[in-house]
């Protein structure tokens, strides 16, 4: 028999129904849990429970209630609608929590017009028709409350008693259950992906994590511990998972993993974060790559951990330190693991490993895979944050003697941490190439330098030829800005972005013949057909003025609003990658009102739509349309906050 409601509410708290160690948390938003109660009001079908039944000692659960001592259902799919239920039904979290309890706290009914909304005081401090889910639930008498705004109606009093009547009686609606028994876990995750193929599917590190948990019940607390040391990398549970299969097992797939005992694991994640921690350090120290936005090529740290990993009981010189930092930023720049993950890294590793191989291999592999590791003033040609080279110029502007126009201050790598990002600066300020110039050029690489913050609200929109002038002639040169005075004029943007983009390849190529000691066979064509060079340049921005200041106002309305402004140019990066995959106008990655609104953007160019529709955010190809949404479904519940 299908249970009801509060039947499945009860086995949570008697510790029956529990979450594997391998679901996610929970991500649902207000939107989400008001349609729900609206369903189950309206009796619309809500889908079905799926659970497995095993033995308490073997299930791996979230959380550290207790569970029954016979036996116990995990649940496989279900875990959204149960937790809402069980959030507003109750009016706490359940024991296996893990999100934003706001999306499902103060949820009201109006008896009268019979729609769900979260609590807004202004709208309904003096309305006794909104009546509180939560509270109704938990016994309280809301009929005299009624009965008082009925007045002496009582046609109106028993058309509103039934309305509650029926809102009560959720707790008695069935769901359909189906309930499993004797699976291993792999066919448990099979099944649970299958079902949860209109969501988001368990990944493979998902699963290799599942089965470490078996053994290793601690492993996520580990796991995101490590991770929660890195925050201001944004690395993921995979990547790191993968960190720790490439030291313990030579491998990059994730099912190599599943053999080793949970002490091999637990071992192979210290080390591996030893080796991780290594090699930020010295990215971070030598090229100030020290947030998430500027780190490139982060799957080549794997393998880095690999070779440190082999090379732990023979310390490295500083000649050979400085040699896998080249390689690291050499495969960085040149997209190494852009696709094929897995395979590229088995493949670098291979080099590494072989009877004849080691660092020198690995870096020959990779200059017969480019032809050649010497940068050329066309490398610079990108546009936009997104493109594949502007790492690179922050990296330049770290590593080397860069100096702020303002304050003169040297922008090294020793300022480190987020408190001491740089800002991007327009050398030609857009508002003075607008309509002059197309979008790609005026976001050009070549016309982006990094500033303070201060000197950068300085500079404003002044004409480049007026402030350069007075900016202290080395500090220019320290940017690689033309010293030529007629190319900062706006007519001569063109030469001034040719000219730069020279010295910018000149420069790096020094830096990196910095890092060889000498050894610049590295640098020297290779005598293969050499790749054809092309800038993966994510899908791009607005093109035109017109766009980019409907944008503007766009960002200036919310703000009036009292709602936080979007990221204008935000980046889409895939997970796995860490490529830019689209960059949006204009976007919320945490929803206009994070953790109760889904994520949203803005994308005046709808071919980015199926970009936006991979990422799971709710996209608006009109201004107008975005403002209604905003208008009709955030602005109301801003009130409540």
């Amino acid at each position: 028999m299908d249970p009801e409601i509060s039947t499945i509410l009860d086995w949570i708290d008697m510790g029956d129904l529990a979450l594997p160690e391998f679901q996610r948390g929970y991500v649902w938003n207000r939107d989400q849990v008001r349609s729900l109660f609206d369903s189950l009001y309206r009796r619309h079908p809500v889908g079905a429970l799926l659970t497995w039944k095993t033995e308490p000692q073997t299930a791996v659960h979230r959380g550290t209630a207790p569970l029954a001592a016979s036996s116990v259902r995990l649940l496989l799919d279900g875990q959204q609608r149960v937790t809402s239920l069980y959030g507003v039904l109750r009016g706490k979290e359940p024991p296996f929590f893990d999100g934003d309890s706001r999306a499902f706290t103060g949820l009201r009914f109006h008896v009268e017009n019979e729609v769900f909304e979260f609590y807004q005081p202004v709208k309904m401090r003096d309305d006794p028709l909104w009546i509180d889910v939560t509270a109704m639930m938990k016994g309280l008498n809301v009929r005299g409350r009624i009965f008082e705004a009925a007045n002496n109606d009582l046609d109106r009093y028993d058309r509103w008693g039934a309305r509650l009547d029926r809102l009560r009686s959720i707790k008695e609606r069935t769901f359909p259950h189906v309930e499993l028994t004797s699976k291993t876990i792999d066919v448990v995750v099979e099944i649970f992906n299958k079902v949860n193929s209109g969501g988001t599917k368990l990944s493979k590190g998902d699963l290799a994590l599942a089965k470490i948990c078996a053994d290793w019940p601690d492993a996520r607390n580990s796991i995101r511990s490590k991770l929660d040391k890195w925050e201001d990398y944004n690395f993921t549970r995979d990547w790191l998972l993968r960190s720790v299969s490439t030291v313990v097992t030579g491998e990059a797939q994730f099912r190599h993993l599943h053999d080793l005992q949970s002490s091999e694991i637990e071992s192979g994640l210290e080390r591996a974060s030893k080796h991780i921690d290594w090699c930020l350090n010295h990215i971070s120290s030598r090229f100030g790559l020290d947030h998430d936005r500027v780190l490139f090529g982060r799957f080549a740290i794997p393998v880095m951990a690999r070779y440190l990993e082999r090379r732990s009981s023979n310390p490295m010189d500083e000649r050979e330190r400085d040699k896998l930092l080249f390689w690291y930023v050499q495969a960085a720049m040149w997209g190494r693991f852009s696709a094929s993950t897995e395979t590229t890294i088995n493949q670098d590793i291979d080099a590494l490993e072989r009877e004849d191989g080691g660092l020198d291999r690995l870096l020959e592999q990779l200059r017969l895979s480019r032809g050649t590791l010497r940068a050329v003033p066309e490398d610079f040609g990108g546009w936009s944050k997104g493109a594949r080279f502007y790492p690179v110029l922050y990296l330049l502007t770290r590593m080397g003697e860069a100096r702020d126009f303002g304050t003169g201050l040297e922008l090294k790598s020793s300022l480190r941490g987020k408190m001491n990002k740089l800002e991007v600066h327009h050398i030609f300020p857009r508002a003075r190439l607008a309509g002059k110039y197309r979008r790609s050029e005026v976001n050009a690489l070549g016309n982006f330098c990094f500033l303070t913050k201060d000197s950068n609200l300085r500079i404003s929109a002044r004409p480049p030829e007026e402030y350069l002038a007075e900016v202290d002639p080395g500090a220019l040169e320290s940017q690689w800005i033309p010293q030529d005075p007629s190319l900062w004029r706006v007519d001569r943007f063109r030469d001034f972005l040719a000219a730069r983009q020279e010295l910018l390849a000149k420069e790096l190529n020094t830096r990196m013949e910095s890092l060889l000691h000498g050894d610049t066979r590295w640098l020297a064509p290779a005598t293969v057909e050499v790749n054809e060079r092309k800038d993966m340049e994510a899908v791009g921005t607005v093109e035109d003025t017109n766009e980019e200041t409907q944008i503007q106002r766009l960002n200036e309305w919310i703000a009036e609003n009292g709602l936080r402004k979007g990221e204008v140019d935000y980046e889409l990066s895939d997970p796995q990658t860490g490529r830019t995959k689209a960059i949006f106008d204009l976007a919320w990655p945490e929803g206009i009102q994070a953790g109760m609104s889904s994520p949203v953007a803005v994308l005046l160019d709808k071919e980015k739509l199926e970009q936006a529709n991979e990422g799971e955010f709710r996209a608006f190809t009109s201004v107008r349309e975005f403002r209604r949404y905003v208008e009709r479904d955030i602005l109301p519940a801003d009130l409540a906050a």
